[in-house]
C-alpha cells in the first residue's frame, strides 16, 4: 500500500447480495465519505451503504 492510499482511509462499503460487504469509494476525510454516501443513497435507494474507516491494503 503506497503512501497515497493510507491516507484514503475513509471508505464507503456496499451490501453485495451475497451478504458481504464490498468497498466502493475511499475518501481522505469523512465529511468527504457522508457527503458522497448520502448523494449514492438519494440516487440508490434500494441499496445498503454504510460509511466506514478502513486501514486495509487495497488489492
Amino acid at each position: 500500500m503506497t503512501y497515497r492510499q493510507r491516507l484514503q482511509c475513509w471508505a464507503i462499503a456496499r451490501l453485495l447480495p451475497s451478504q458481504k460487504w464490498a468497498i466502493i469509494a475511499r475518501f481522505r476525510s469523512r465529511s468527504d465519505a457522508e457527503g458522497h454516501f448520502q448523494f449514492l443513497r438519494r440516487k440508490v435507494p434500494n441499496v445498503s451503504f454504510k460509511v466506514v474507516f478502513d486501514l486495509t491494503s487495497q488489492n
